[in-house]
C-alpha cells in the first residue's frame, strides 16, 4: 500500500520538465558519443568515459534531491496557505464566506469590526443586516448581486457571489455538504458612506428652476382702487421675495404677474416641509380687494441641464394653471407631485380664451374632412350633450362628423334615442370604436370632450391613429393626461363641458343656429353637471344657459326625460338608508346587486342627496357595475374630494369627482377610502 503511494506521488507540469532535462542531456551526449566513436574510436573511447561520469552524476544527483525537492514544496505550499489566509484575514476591505442559509462559514477581520463582532456560526447574517438574505443571494454560479446595505449609520454596497465548491465534501474531514448544495456564498462589503454624502451634497448644490403665477391677475387688481393697486402688488411682491429669499433664492419679476425663481435643491426640502405656505400666505395679502390673491408654483427637478430644469418648470405651471391654480406642482424624471389645490377658484368673467380656443378649433375642423368626435367610457349627459355641441359646429363649416360611443347606459338612453331615431339626423352620426377605427386614417381629426386622459375616452386605440387631437374638458388636468393635442382647452373653472363648447360655438360661426333638440341635450349636460344649477354655477354659466334657451332648449322635455324610475328611486333611498358617518364628517354609502340598469347614475345621484344631511362635508358612493366598483365623490366647499380621488387612481372637480377599484370586494373599497380619508387627515392634506 506504500509501495502504491509512493508510486503515485509526481511532479508535474513545468517542474517536472526542469527534472527531467540532466536525462535528455545525457541521451543527446550518447548520440554524440557513438558518433564520435565512429570517426575516430580513440576520442570515442576517451569521450565515453566522461558521459558515464556525467550519467553517474545525473542519477545520483535526482535520486537525492528529488525527496529534498519534494520536502521543500510541500513547506512552500504549507507557507504559502499560511500568507495567503493571513492576507486574506486581514485584508482591509470585508469578506466573509456564508452558507446558502446566511449562516458564516469564514469572515475576516474587517467583516468583524463591521459587524462588532457580533457575528454568531449559528445565526444567519441577515439578523444583523436584513438585506443581506438568502433571497438576495445569487442562484447561479457566476452571478453576481450587488445591493446597498445599511448598518449602525454607514451605507455599504454589497458585492454577491456564488461560488462553487464541488467535491469538497469528499476532501474534507471536519465538514459535510449536502451535493445538490456544494456551494458557498460570498460577500464583499465596500463603505460607500462617504461616496453618498459627497454624491449628495453634489447634487443638493444644483439649481432649481421655477416659475410663480398670480392666477387671478385681472380680478385682482380691478377688484381693489386704483390708488391702492400698486400697494397689493408691492405686498405680493414682498411675499414672494421673502419666502423665496429665506432660502437663499433668487426671484426675477418677468412680466406683472410672472416670476421667475432659482433655488438650490437642498432647500427644496424646506419647501416641501412647509407645504409651500406662500400659497396661504398671499391669501392673506387683504388692502381692501374682494378677492384674495392666488399663486401658481411650477417647479422642474432636473439632474441633467439647468435648461431641462427649467423646461419642466414650464410643464409644472401649465399643469398648475390647467388645473385651475392655486397650488404647487413638482415635475421631476420620476414623475410629478401637486400641493395645495384644496380650495375652488373663482371663475374668470372674460371670453377671451374661448374666443382664441374657438377660433383655432374652427381652423383645424376647417382644414380636415374627416372628424370624429368621443367624449369618457360611459358617456354621460355633459359628455353626450358636448359632443352634439361639435358635431354641429362641424355641420356648419359643412365638414362631415361622426360621435364615438360605445355604452349607452340606461340614463343616457331616452336622450341617445331621441337622435338616433329622428329622421333628420343620419343613421352614421353615431358609431361604434370599431367603425371609427375602420374609418380613421392619419389624416383625420379627433376631439375629445370631458376628459383629458387618454384611457378614459371610449376608444384609446383613435388617438394613436391621428396627428390632429383637440381636447376640451372642464376636469383638472391629471399627470397622464393626453399629451400629444395639438389643442388643448381645459377650463376647471367651467360647470360642465357643455358649458364650454356653447362658448365656443358663438364664436366658430356668427348668428349659429342650433335645432332645439341639440340645444337641449347640451342645456341637460349644464344642469346634470351643476344639480340643476346649485353647484359650480358662475356667471357664464347662466349666460351660455341664455344661450341654448335662446335657441330652443326644452326645460320640460329635459325634466321629464331624466325623471327616475320607481326601482331607481328605491334603489337610491335604499343607499342613503344604509350609508355610515365616519369621523363625523363623511358620509360612506354602498349599493350592491341594485337592480337597476346604470348604478353608477344612482349612486351619483345618492351622493348629491347625502350633502342635504347637516355636519356632512362630503359625501362617497360605492356601486358595484360591470365587475367594478365605481365611487361617487361629492363636496360643498370645505373638503376637495378630487384631491381624495387622485389617491385612488381618480379625479375630477374639487366638489364632483370619482374613481374606479378595480374590483368588486365591497368591504376592501371602503376600507380603502378610509385609509386615504384617515392619511389625508393626519397629514393635513384635507
Amino acid at each position: 500500500m506504500n509501495k502504491d503511494k509512493k508510486q503515485k506521488t509526481k511532479l508535474k507540469g513545468q517542474l517536472r520538465l526542469y527534472m527531467q532535462w540532466p536525462a535528455i542531456m545525457g541521451i543527446v551526449l550518447i548520440i554524440m558519443n557513438v558518433w564520435v566513436y565512429i570517426i575516430n574510436k580513440r576520442a570515442g573511447s576517451f569521450l565515453l568515459f566522461f558521459v558515464l561520469i556525467y550519467l553517474l552524476l545525473s542519477i545520483i544527483m535526482y535520486v537525492y534531491s528529488k525527496s529534498i525537492i519534494m520536502r521543500d514544496l510541500v513547506q512552500f505550499a504549507t507557507q504559502y496557505g499560511i500568507i495567503q489566509n493571513t492576507l486574506l484575514k486581514e485584508l482591509g476591505v470585508p469578506y466573509g464566506i456564508f452558507m446558502q442559509d446566511g449562516r458564516p462559514v469564514w469572515t475576516n477581520d474587517e467583516f468583524d469590526a463591521v459587524v462588532g463582532g457580533k457575528l454568531k456560526k449559528n445565526l444567519s447574517v441577515a439578523r444583523y443586516m436584513p438585506e443581506l438574505n438568502r433571497n438576495v443571494f445569487p442562484s447561479d454560479e457566476g452571478d453576481i448581486v450587488q445591493i446597498e446595505v445599511n448598518y449602525q449609520d454607514r451605507l455599504y454596497n454589497a458585492e454577491i457571489r456564488k461560488v462553487s465548491v464541488e467535491g469538497f465534501t469528499e476532501t474534507e474531514q471536519l465538514m459535510e455538504i449536502p451535493r445538490e448544495t456544494e456551494f458557498f456564498i460570498a460577500v464583499h462589503l465596500q463603505d460607500v458612506t462617504e461616496l453618498h454624502r459627497y454624491i449628495n451634497e453634489n447634487e443638493e448644490q444644483k439649481l432649481v428652476a421655477g416659475l410663480i403665477y398670480i392666477d387671478n391677475y385681472d380680478e385682482l387688481i380691478n377688484s381693489v382702487e386704483e390708488v391702492r393697486q400698486s400697494l397689493l402688488m408691492a405686498l405680493v411682491d414682498r411675499k414672494i421675495n421673502q419666502y423665496v429669499a429665506k432660502v437663499e433664492g433668487i426671484v426675477k419679476k418677468v412680466e406683472v404677474d410672472k416670476y421667475f425663481i432659482v433655488i438650490k435643491r437642498k432647500y427644496y426640502k424646506a419647501f416641501e416641509e412647509d407645504k409651500f405656505s406662500l400659497l396661504e400666505d398671499v391669501k392673506a395679502v387683504n388692502v381692501g380687494n374682494e378677492i384674495p390673491a392666488t399663486l401658481s408654483i411650477g417647479l422642474g427637478m432636473s439632474g441633467d441641464t439647468y435648461s431641462q430644469s427649467y423646461d419642466y418648470a414650464r410643464v409644472a405651471i401649465d399643469l398648475a394653471l390647467a388645473r385651475g391654480g392655486d397650488q404647487a406642482v413638482i415635475k421631476s424624471a420620476k414623475g410629478i407631485t401637486y400641493y395645495g389645490g384644496k380650495r375652488e377658484q373663482f371663475a374668470k368673467n372674460t371670453r377671451v380664451k374661448a374666443r382664441v380656443k374657438a377660433e383655432a378649433l374652427r381652423e383645424f375642423i376647417t382644414v380636415n374632412d374627416s372628424i370624429f368626435i368621443m367624449g369618457h367610457k360611459m358617456a354621460d349627459v355633459d359628455a353626450f350633450g358636448a359632443a352634439v355641441g361639435i358635431y354641429r359646429g362641424a355641420q356648419a363649416l359643412e365638414k362631415t362628423a361622426h360621435i364615438v360611443i360605445d355604452e349607452i347606459t340606461a340614463a343616457l338612453r331616452p336622450l341617445f334615442d331621441s337622435f338616433d331615431k329622428n329622421p333628420d339626423y343620419p343613421k352614421e352620426m353615431f358609431i361604434t370604436p370599431d367603425e371609427a377605427l375602420e374609418m380613421a386614417d392619419s389624416s383625420s381629426m379627433v376631439v375629445v370632450v370631458d376628459t383629458n386622459r387618454p384611457q378614459m375616452t371610449d376608444c384609446p386605440d383613435l388617438l394613436k391613429m391621428t396627428k390632429t387631437i383637440v381636447v376640451l374638458d372642464h376636469h383638472r388636468q391629471s399627470s397622464d393626461n393626453i399629451e400629444n393635442a395639438l389643442l388643448s382647452y381645459i377650463e376647471p373653472f367651467a360647470s360642465s363641458t357643455c358649458e364650454m363648447v356653447s362658448e365656443i360655438l358663438q364664436y366658430i360661426v356668427d348668428n349659429i343656429k342650433i335645432p332645439n333638440i341639440e340645444a337641449s341635450a347640451m342645456y341637460a349636460g349644464i344642469m346634470i353637471d351643476t344639480n340643476n344649477f346649485t353647484n359650480r354655477t358662475g356667471v357664464r354659466t347662466f349666460e351660455a344657459a341664455a344661450f341654448l334657451r335662446r335657441n330652443g332648449a326644452d326645460i320640460t322635455f329635459i325634466r321629464k326625460m331624466f325623471r327616475d324610475d320607481l326601482s331607481a328611486y328605491r334603489a337610491k333611498a335604499e343607499i342613503i338608508r344604509n350609508a355610515e358617518v365616519y369621523k363625523d364628517k363623511f358620509a360612506i354609502a354602498s349599493g350592491k346587486d341594485l337592480e337597476v340598469d346604470s348604478p353608477t347614475i344612482i349612486g351619483a345621484q345618492a351622493a348629491n342627496e347625502l350633502l342635504d344631511i347637516s355636519e356632512i362635508k362630503a359625501s362617497f358612493v360605492l356601486t358595484s357595475y360591470n365587475k367594478r366598483i365605481y365611487i361617487s365623490a361629492r363636496a360643498i366647499d370645505e373638503v376637495n374630494v378630487q384631491i381624495i380621488m387622485e389617491k385612488l387612481n381618480g379625479g375630477g372637480h374639487m366638489n364632483a369627482a370619482g374613481a374606479q377599484i378595480d374590483h368588486t370586494n365591497m368591504e376592501k373599497a371602503i376600507v380603502s377610502l378610509k385609509n386615504v380619508i384617515d392619511m389625508m387627515l393626519e397629514r393635513g392634506d384635507i
